[in-house]
């Protein structure tokens, strides 16, 4: 349990820090953000996560384009149904795609895209009652880490762009950051991350 939650939101983690990377406007947002609201701390408090509004949109669209797991837990049907004209009969184990489900362009707008704001003013969210948005699953088997996980993420990423400016490595452009996907339970980046961090306060303040 503690190994598949700490390596899903490490993966989430770091295909976060690469979309703000690669999107210097949505970078700067979020940390006017952050750093507005965390003005004159040292870190980031849990408390203060629910006045993130921004923020939680950030982590939300990188659950939807960067699913850390691609393939929901697998579902047995308890009875013969018909879905879309395909006969699926009783007892039939069902994988449910949920990397498709986030980049169907019925549900989503430039699915492609790293668009925060798609969930800003949005009912949209991942406790199983959006069926275009379920990376913690759904229903009873919906993944009881489920809260644990995102106030994590939020506060780590949080903290990496309050108390840090950042660049790629000398010479390497956004656009040539390698996006591409390692095959795998779960996903992660197929080349890690390379970022050079700059404190963004004075030593000693």
């Amino acid at each position: 349990m503690f190994g598949a939650g700490t390596d899903t939101s490490y993966s989430t983690l770091e295909w976060a820090m690469a979309e703000l990377v690669r999107k210097s406007e949505v970078m700067k947002k979020l940390q006017d953000e952050v750093r507005g609201i965390a003005s004159g701390k040292g870190m980031v408090r849990e408390k203060e996560l629910n006045k993130m509004v921004y923020l939680k949109a950030v982590v939300k669209e990188v659950l939807r384009l960067h699913p850390p797991a691609p393939l929901l837990l697998p579902r047995e049907s308890m009875e013969d149904c018909q879905i879309q004209g395909y006969d699926i009969p009783k007892k039939t184990r069902v994988l449910i795609n949920y990397w498709a489900i986030g980049r169907d362009p019925k549900y989503w707008e430039v699915p492609e895209e790293f668009h925060p704001e798609r969930f800003l003013d949005s009912p949209i969210d991942f406790k199983g009652n959006y069926f275009q948005f379920i990376p913690f699953g759904a229903g009873r088997r919906i993944c009881p880490g489920l809260h644990f996980a995102t106030s994590t993420m939020e506060l780590a990423l949080a903290n990496l762009v309050h108390q840090f400016d950042w660049e790629l490595p000398h010479g390497l452009t956004r656009e040539e950051l390698d996006m591409a996907e390692a095959p795998g339970i779960t996903i992660r980046k197929k080349q890690r991350l390379h970022l050079v961090a700059t404190p963004s306060f004075p030593q000693g303040s």
